[in-house]
Formats: structure tokens, C-alpha cells, sequence
């Protein structure tokens, strides 16, 4: 079996479809697949700078292409950036393409399904699309490019259907997201839930003492708040906001030794929301607040370990449409989690079922407070909580676990077991009860 994945970020890029991506793709080759990757030239965090056009990488062949780079502040910019890396991306799957090859296209452009389908099927390839997100539902969603965008998402729906049906399996990271694509007319039989993952050997939980970051970032005695990776569009960024401000006033008027003057937010990352936030901490006068970029992937452990709670968020209207990666890397860390989304859905339903943190709905500021402060002052119930969250983690979200159903997967659907019965290829939603203590 011949492996060809297609997206638009790869080693050593910090992004996160780069990190899933990479980390099944070395997995797989140590295990003696053979692995080509198709991507693009790009750096997610910096534009100006681009990777080598050809390189292999611990014995996995890296073909770059050449796309544009207009940046992702603007639609239009992000919209040729897109377009540039799918022809590109096509005429060198068409080249590289053998009968019997499995194609993995994920989702980053959007619409690669599209492009990569009909070349599978001319080429007699098996497609796996791997979906971290569902497009153009998302844009639509978000209210992407108004009247205009709508009647283009619209024409878009069939021909994205089409590849999905076409497809020899498709791959979902949530139960949410499996219930869309049957409602969109693709078998029960063509999906196969695998949830996102962390690698457990690169993270672990760390004390605060031991912590070098925690050391450099954190004065001894605070509270730390972490929000860590991309702070984008499906991201609920005004709850947040409020929260600190609410917060810091609290603080200054409240007594020196009042958890609440403790209390520091830390953002570690990027994304298309980060430059608005930094605008509402200097117009807002925040001083309960510290912003970092991306940090090494060695150090990956320490800046998950900074943190005393974690925040992620998700704007209901996406729900079954994405599934935050950042929460499995948190439950690695041992730490609890406070998502900030819709309380029925997918992240807030592992949370309640690993007991491992806690949600509130988006714009209640004020329930974000109250769960902050009550779990400030009650360290206990934050250390039975991110041992929750490390046992779940390590019960279900392993990066050999899922490593494991990927090759069951991709094995399917390259015939290369034709005795096995199907059923006991495919994988459904993973259902293991989880610890209780």
C-alpha cells in the first residue's frame, strides 16, 4: 500500500492539521507504510518565509508546491491562496497517482475532495477524505461573503456531496459530524469516526514547580487561565473579553489576598481573532493578561502544563461542523478543561462524561466568572479533574490508539485484507465507558 496525503501544511509547521497530519504520517511510515505528502511551500504564522520545494523527511517523501500568498486577513486573498494550492496540488497528485494508491485529502483548503475524487477515480486510487471540518456548511454558518457568498456555497453543495459519496471512506473526528454526512446521503458504511488526538509520550502532566515556562510566565501564587493555539473565527472572543475585564476590576478592588487579584489569562497562539484581542486588552487597560506566540513542539508539554485551567470555545452554530483539537492535547496534560460553547455538544459531552471540567453558553460572562473563581478556590476539585482528564485521555484519545484505527481504516479500504469482513474494518464512534473516579 502506497499512502499519498494532500493538505496544506506539513512538518515542521505549528499548525494543527500540520501536528494531526504529521504525526499519522511518521506514525504509519515507522510501521513500514509507504507515505508521500503532498503540500504546500507555506509557513501557517508567516508568509513571507516558505519551506523547500522537495525534501524527504524521515523517509517520507515531501512534494511542496508552489501557491500564492496573499495572507488569510482577506476573503478574497485566502480565496487565491486556496485556488493556487488546488491546481497546483492536482496536476501533482495526477503525476504522482498509481492504481491502488489511497489518497487521504483532508480539508485544509476546503473543497479538496473536490479536486482530488475525480483524479482518484481516473487514476484507479482509493479516496480516504479526512475532515476536520465540513465546507462550505462552516462559511455558511459564519456568514462568509454575504449575499454573494451564499448563492456560490449553494452551487458548491452538490459537487462537495458528490466526493464525499465517491469516497471509499470518510473519516470524521465527531459523532456530531458522522449524523451530517448521513444526513447529506453518504453510508453508514463510508464513515468512520476517529477522534482527534495527543501524543502522550510528548505530553504529560508537569507540575508547577517543575515547569519551566510556569517559572518565566507566571509569578509564583497566580491563577493561571490558559487559552492555547488558533483563536479564530468559530471562537467566541467577546465572552472572553468580558470576563477579563470583569475580572480585573474585581481585582484591584478586591483584598491583597483575594484569589481574584490572582488570577492571570494567558494566550498562547494565533489566529485571525488574535489581533483584536490585543487591540481590547491595551484599549481595556487589561493588566490580568499575557499573550504569547506558538511555542516549540518540544516544548509543548510546558506550555499545556502553565496552565491551572484551560479554555476552549466553539460557537454553537458549528457544532457537527467542528471539533476543537486543543481539548485532547489538555486532557494529556492532565489539566481540566472550561469550554465555552454550545452545553449539548460534542467537547461538552466528553467533558461530562470524563468529569474532567465544566461549560457554560456563549456570552455569559458572567458564568465564565463564576466558574473561573469557584475553581480557583478549589484546587482539589481541580486536581481530580485533570486526573479525570488524563485517564480519558489515555483510555480513548491516544496518538497509538488512533494510529492503530487508521491503519484499519486505510487497510479497508486498500482491499488488503479481502477475507476480513467489512464490519470488522470499519469503525464506528467510540463508545468505552470512562473512569468515574
Amino acid at each position: 500500500m502506497r499512502l499519498i496525503f494532500i493538505n496544506r501544511y506539513f512538518h515542521p509547521d505549528l499548525s494543527a492539521t500540520s501536528e494531526m497530519l504529521s504525526g499519522l504520517a511518521f506514525a504509519l511510515s515507522r510501521r513500514g507504510v509507504l507515505v508521500t505528502i503532498i503540500t504546500s511551500r507555506l509557513r501557517y504564522e508567516d508568509g513571507k518565509n516558505h519551506y523547500l520545494p522537495s525534501e524527504t523527511i524521515e523517509g517520507l517523501r515531501v512534494h511542496r508546491v508552489w501557491t500564492s500568498r496573499l495572507g488569510r486577513s482577506l476573503i478574497l486573498g485566502r480565496t487565491i491562496d486556496y485556488l493556487s494550492f488546488l491546481f497546483a496540488a492536482a496536476w501533482q497528485l495526477w503525476r504522482l497517482a498509481r492504481p491502488g494508491d489511497v489518497i487521504v485529502a483532508k480539508t485544509d483548503p476546503p473543497l479538496l475532495s473536490v479536486m482530488v475524487a475525480p483524479i482518484a477515480k481516473l487514476k484507479g486510487a482509493k479516496l480516504v477524505n479526512w475532515l476536520q471540518d465540513l465546507f462550505p456548511e462552516v462559511a455558511e454558518a459564519l456568514n462568509f461573503g454575504g449575499r454573494f457568498g451564499r448563492v456560490a456555497f449553494k452551487l458548491m453543495h452538490p459537487f462537495r456531496d458528490w466526493s464525499l459519496r465517491r469516497a471509499d471512506m470518510n473519516v470524521v473526528v465527531g459523532d456530531g459530524m458522522a449524523a451530517r454526512l448521513r444526513g447529506l446521503g453518504v453510508s453508514r458504511e463510508n464513515i468512520s469516526v476517529i477522534h482527534n488526538w495527543a501524543d502522550g509520550a510528548l505530553v504529560a502532566p508537569i507540575k508547577p514547580a517543575q515547569n519551566v515556562l510556569r517559572a518565566r510566565w507566571a509569578p509564583e501564587g497566580q491563577f493561571v487561565v490558559v487559552y492555547a493555539g488558533n483563536l479564530g473565527r468559530a471562537h467566541d472572543i467577546d465572552s472572553l473579553i468580558e470576563a477579563m475585564t470583569i475580572l480585573s476590576k474585581r481585582g484591584t478592588n478586591s483584598p491583597t489576598h483575594d484569589i481574584t487579584r490572582q488570577i492571570l489569562f494567558i494566550f498562547v497562539g494565533g489566529g485571525a481573532q488574535r489581533a483584536r484581542l490585543e487591540r481590547a486588552v491595551l484599549q481595556r487597560g487589561l493588566t490580568n493578561v499575557r499573550l504569547h506566540p506558538y511555542q516549540p513542539r518540544e516544548l509543548l508539554a510546558e506550555a499545556l502544563g502553565v496552565a491551572d485551567l484551560h479554555l476552549v470555545s466553539l460557537n454553537p452554530k458549528l457544532e457537527g461542523l467542528v471539533v476543537p483539537s486543543k481539548f485532547y492535547g489538555i486532557a494529556a496534560a492532565g489539566r481540566p478543561t472550561l469550554f465555552i460553547g454550545a452545553p449539548d455538544g460534542e467537547i461538552a459531552r466528553l467533558i461530562g462524561e470524563a468529569k474532567c471540567g465544566v461549560a457554560v453558553s456563549p456570552g455569559d460572562a458572567e458564568g465564565l466568572v463564576n466558574h473561573i473563581l469557584r475553581l480557583a478556590r478549589a484546587p482539589q476539585l481541580r486536581a481530580d479533574m485533570g486526573a479525570r482528564a488524563r485517564a480519558a485521555f489515555e483510555q480513548r484519545w491516544t496518538k497509538e490508539r488512533a494510529v492503530e484505527k487508521w491503519e484499519q481504516v486505510l487497510s479497508a479500504a486498500a482491499d488488503l485484507d479481502p477475507d476480513k469482513p467489512v464490519e470488522e474494518m470499519v469503525l464506528g464512534s467510540e463508545t468505552g465507558s470512562l473512569p468515574r473516579t
